[in-house]
């Protein structure tokens, strides 16, 4: 590819913002295309993944691996076929006569193909102890660790639709569920909450907030403030599920998708955007189911898209 235009330090067929599972699946099918691929990644690969203590739910591991190992064999492999990774933050996207290009702090880096999979950040409660116990009982997907808390009791905090569906399915495993929101009404729809109440594994502790998350290897309680009487409570757990929505990663996109800057982003069916040679993939774009093996899904689609359209 052509060096050093217009100030770009290397010009790629594919640039991949995100080395996620959803950057290192579209990376391992352009470079098996033959597309010279670079990923840039603001930490490390892996995004959510690496945190992951166990991931028991992606096909061919039966006995479960632990997300930093599943990160290293998708890293591995993509290497493996020709991606370039490199660990640079981008800080803004322009088009310019039809090519792309990608700015970091420290360099400038030209595209004909942008593929979006810079991920989503849950958000946090912030309290004491929700840090230190990530991983060892303080989960933010249900759908991912439910099924290592068979026979447990467990909190769940928030109040929308995916709160309250998950404590519907974490009934699967668990003995008991606390449902723990901060007002009275619920953003989710009244259908989920009434399945919710219909169900005797679930008790709803409304007005209340976690005030802290209590345990020394793993969760042991939670400590929640009453909004209204300022009573507090200790509930005792062996794990919390937090479910107070994600924050795309998407910021940096205010000049190529400025309508979606911050937002998670529309695609068709391709995991293309409005923007030609522009794709949106893993939990950046809208309607993510947010697992593991469909955003590698996504990522594979957008490549192989990307190599029929472009190259």
């Amino acid at each position: 590819m052509k060096d050093n235009i217009m100030g770009e330090e290397k010009h790629y067929d594919v640039i991949i913002v995100g080395a996620g599972p959803a950057g290192l699946g579209a990376a391992l099918y352009c470079g098996r295309s033959l597309m010279d691929t670079l990923v840039l990644e603001k930490m490390g690969a892996g995004g959510q993944l690496a945190e992951a203590y166990d991931v028991d739910n992606y096909l061919g591991f039966d006995e479960g691996i632990t997300g930093p190992e599943l990160t290293e064999k998708m890293k591995a492999h993509a290497v493996r076929f020709g991606a370039e990774i490199k660990i640079k933050t981008v800080g803004d996207v322009v088009t310019d006569d039809d090519r792309i290009r990608v700015k970091t702090k420290d360099g400038e880096y030209g595209a004909s193909v942008l593929m979006i999979a810079s991920g989503a950040s849950n958000r946090k409660l912030g309290v004491p102890g929700e840090e230190a116990l990530a991983g060892s009982g303080v989960s933010y997907c249900a759908t991912c660790d439910g099924a290592f808390f068979r026979d447990k009791k467990l909190v769940m905090v928030g109040g929308g639709d995916a709160a309250v569906t998950e404590s519907i399915f974490l009934t699967r495993f668990a003995t008991h569920i606390d449902l723990v929101h901060r007002r009275q009404g619920f953003r989710s729809r009244p259908v989920n909450v009434e399945n919710a109440k219909d169900n005797d594994k679930i008790d709803f502790i409304l007005d209340c907030v976690v005030e802290e998350i209590e345990g020394e290897n793993n969760v042991e309680a939670v400590r929640l403030r009453n909004v209204k009487s300022g009573e507090v409570q200790r509930r005792e757990c062996d794990g919390v599920f937090i479910s107070i929505g994600h924050d795309p990663n998407t910021a940096y996109l205010r000049n190529i998708l400025p309508a979606y800057a911050g937002r998670t982003v529309p695609v068709d069916m391709n995991m293309e955007t409005d923007v030609k040679g522009v794709y949106a993939i893993g939990d950046v774009r809208v309607g993510s189911y947010r697992q593991v093996a469909t955003a590698v899904a996504d990522g594979v689609t957008a490549a192989m898209h990307a190599e029929r359209e472009y190259f």
